[in-house]
């Protein structure tokens, strides 16, 4: 019998079902490229098709309000693989890689006797990669996981699948969706343009569904689907404005299906889930102890049983991608606090969305001076030191709370565990390190491909 941990063998005495008996799960991660949230039927998209991973919800476990650690592509990968927190990594920038001494999950696995594969899109840097024991980046799918399945052979395996899927550029999927079918947030201006641009980001979310139905089709053939635990999840929200990049929920809220053994099909679960645990559950799965070093902690609990409780409050941050942040945010159930620092300055947006069609519909209004209150968010400069939104009534967040006297109790005790979080996890202060901006804020206009140097006090 493999040696299961303690939380892991009461939860399956507490059930009366097997913990994985006799052999340790396989473990697929499914990771979409820049998936807003809420754009799949499963989470209430009316107009996605996106049927594979809607049937993978009513068979395993759903995650309603999920948050990654940071609104980042890399930052964000290697947190989750880390089971830190971006600023613990050294790699809190776009594009930075995985610095050396850092173990990610498939380390731990690895050493383990798991067989690891990391397939399609990678972004953690040589370091990241070579924790893996096989890597391939090919278009064909089926076939691709099927080579890695055959070099598994009979050993437990962790695949890592970074689809490139929705990310821009766009153009290239098949056409399935029509301009009618789109929903635009209060954030954006609506032209044809814009809708154009949202049809093609649906499509490539259909094709990302179709993909995944490849994945299972090959589980199911080998006869191995009962024996995998499959995870699907975005590293960061969808590339449109106030999304991506952002600490608002559209930039940090995921998607998060659970589906397999030991997981009860049709579980809806509403409590705080937050990214940094992944890693610890993962390794809870295959029997293993978490490391002291990780921040997070196993969820497992909290899978297979849908009325555990989840966390009081999850943190995130965003910092270099593109242009300079140092922002940190602190979300309950109910209320969300965002502390900005670069406060003289209009948000920085990434490159792929400044040159996006939807943000040029933005720039061509604000210059006609057109833009509504919401649509105008954005280009807001000065900006508030402190954002608090009530998430529930407010859910783009919109009406900023922060200067209500109703509320200064509450941002009081959300900044003390701001604080306190970031102290615990050794969060770098804002005017000990900055990056210049290698794009201008309000044009989108890159300067240069390279990441400008890093500039760190002591």
């Amino acid at each position: 019998m493999t040696r299961l941990t303690l939380q892991t063998a009461f939860l399956a005495l507490a059930l009366c079902t097997p913990a994985f008996a006799g052999d340790r799960p396989n473990v697929l991660v499914l990771m979409a490229d820049d998936a807003g949230w809420d754009d799949f039927g499963a989470y209430g998209h009316p107009s996605i098709e996106t049927p594979t991973l809607d049937a993978l919800a009513r068979d395993g476990w759903t995650a309603d309000n999920a948050f990654l650690t940071t609104p980042q592509c890399s930052p964000s990968r290697i947190s989750i693989l880390s089971g830190l927190y971006a600023h613990q990594t050294g790699a809190e920038d776009l594009h930075v890689p995985l610095p050396p001494g850092h173990r990610l999950l498939p380390d731990y696995l690895s050493e383990s006797g798991y067989f690891t594969g990391l397939m399609q899109k990678s972004h953690l840097g040589p370091e990241g990669n070579r924790q893996f024991d096989w890597q391939y980046d090919g278009n064909d799918f089926r076939a691709d996981f099927s080579t890695f399945l055959d070099a598994a052979g009979n050993r437990p395996f962790f695949l890592w699948v970074g689809f490139r899927d929705p990310h821009r550029d766009y153009g290239d999927a098949p056409k399935r969706h029509s301009a009618e079918d789109v929903r635009l947030p209060p954030t954006v201006v609506d032209t044809p343009e814009t809708r154009a641009d949202y049809v093609a980001y649906y499509d490539e979310i259909v094709r990302m569904d179709g993909s995944i139905a490849a994945f299972l089709r090959e589980l199911d053939e080998r006869g191995q689907r009962d024996d995998t635990i499959v995870l699907f999840l975005s590293d960061n929200g969808s590339p449109m404005p106030r999304a991506k990049g952002t600490l608002y929920d559209a930039g940090i809220k995921t998607p998060l299906i659970v589906a397999g053994p030991g997981v009860t099909a049709g579980t809806r679960y509403q409590p705080l889930v937050s990214v940094i645990d992944l890693a610890p559950t993962i390794l809870d799965w295959a029997g293993l102890d978490v490391p002291d070093t990780m921040a997070g902690q196993s969820v497992a609990v909290n899978i297979a049983n849908g009325a555990a409780a989840g966390r009081d409050y999850v943190f995130s941050e965003r910092n270099w991608h593109n242009a300079d942040e140092h922002m940190r945010s602190i979300r309950g159930s109910r209320y969300k606090l965002i502390w900005n620092n670069y406060v003289h300055l209009p948000h920085g947006t990434a490159a792929d969305i400044t040159s996006s069609p939807t943000w040029q519909a933005l720039r061509r209004a604000r210059d006609r001076g057109e833009l509504t209150e919401a649509q105008a968010l954005l280009f807001m400069a000065p900006r508030p030191r402190i954002e608090l939104y009530d998430v529930i009534d407010d859910p783009h967040e919109l009406d900023n709370l922060a200067a209500d006297p109703a509320h200064r109790e509450r941002i009081q005790r959300m900044m003390a565990r701001l604080e306190q979080w970031m102290a615990s996890t050794g969060d770098v202060p804002p005017d000990r390190r900055r990056r210049d901006d290698n794009i201008d804020r309000l044009t989108g206009v890159k300067f240069t491909r390279r990441n400008p140097p890093l500039i760190e006090e002591n």
